[in-house]
C-alpha cells in the first residue's frame, strides 16, 4: 500500500478553520483594544471573541485528537535533518498557543474583578474557570491578559515562519508541500 501523501480533509478542514479563526481573533483582538468603540459595541464584540475563541479551543481540541489517531503524510524525502526538526519545532509551538491562547483568555475573564458573564453566541452560558478567589483582581487580569496578547504576537511570528516555509517548499523546492493541505489539489 502506497503511503497517503496529503492530509485527509477533516485535518484539512479543521487546519483551515483553526487557521483563519485564529487570525480573525488576533485582528479582532487588536480592533478591540485599540480602536475606540462605544461601550455597547466593545461589550458585544468581547463576547463574541470569547464565543469564536471557546469554538477555537474545541476545534484544536478536536484537531489534536484526530492528529493522535491519524498520521500526518511523510515530510518529504528532500528535507534535511535541520529542516525536518525545524518543521516539527514549529508545528508543536503552533499547536501549544493554538491552545493556550483560548485558555489564557479564558483565565483573563476568570480573574476579571467585573464578573461579567459570558455567554457564547448569546446563548450558552459559559463557566470561568476555577481559580484561587485571591487571584481574581485587576493584577490577575492584567497578566493573564498581558500573556494572551504576547501569545498571540509569537503565534503570528510562528505563522509567518509557517509560510515562509510553505513558499519555499512551493517556489523554490516545488516539492508538493503545499498541495497536502490544500482543500481541493489532486495531488502533493
Amino acid at each position: 500500500m502506497a503511503a497517503r501523501s496529503r492530509y485527509d480533509l477533516v485535518a484539512i478542514t479543521l487546519h483551515w478553520v483553526i487557521a483563519l479563526g485564529m487570525l480573525f481573533q488576533i485582528a479582532m483582538g487588536l480592533a478591540m483594544v485599540h480602536w475606540g468603540f462605544p461601550i455597547g459595541t466593545k461589550f458585544m464584540l468581547f463576547q463574541l471573541h470569547k464565543s469564536i475563541g471557546i469554538t477555537i479551543l474545541a476545534a484544536v481540541i478536536l484537531r489534536v485528537l484526530w492528529r493522535i489517531g491519524h498520521k500526518p503524510p511523510a515530510l518529504p524525502g528532500s528535507m534535511t535533518k535541520l529542516e525536518v526538526k525545524a518543521a516539527h519545532g514549529t508545528h508543536h509551538l503552533l499547536y501549544l498557543l493554538m491552545l493556550e491562547i483560548p485558555l489564557s483568555g479564558w483565565l483573563v475573564a476568570s480573574l476579571s474583578p467585573l464578573h461579567i458573564p459570558t455567554v457564547l453566541y448569546k446563548t450558552i452560558p459559559w463557566p470561568v474557570l476555577p481559580v484561587p478567589a485571591g487571584w481574581v483582581s485587576q493584577l490577575g487580569e492584567h497578566r493573564a491578559g498581558t500573556l494572551h496578547a504576547w501569545s498571540a504576537y509569537i503565534i503570528l511570528a510562528a505563522i509567518g515562519v509557517h509560510l515562509l516555509a510553505v513558499i519555499r517548499h512551493q517556489f523554490f523546492k516545488r516539492d508538493g508541500v503545499l498541495a497536502r493541505m490544500l482543500p481541493f489539489s489532486r495531488s502533493a
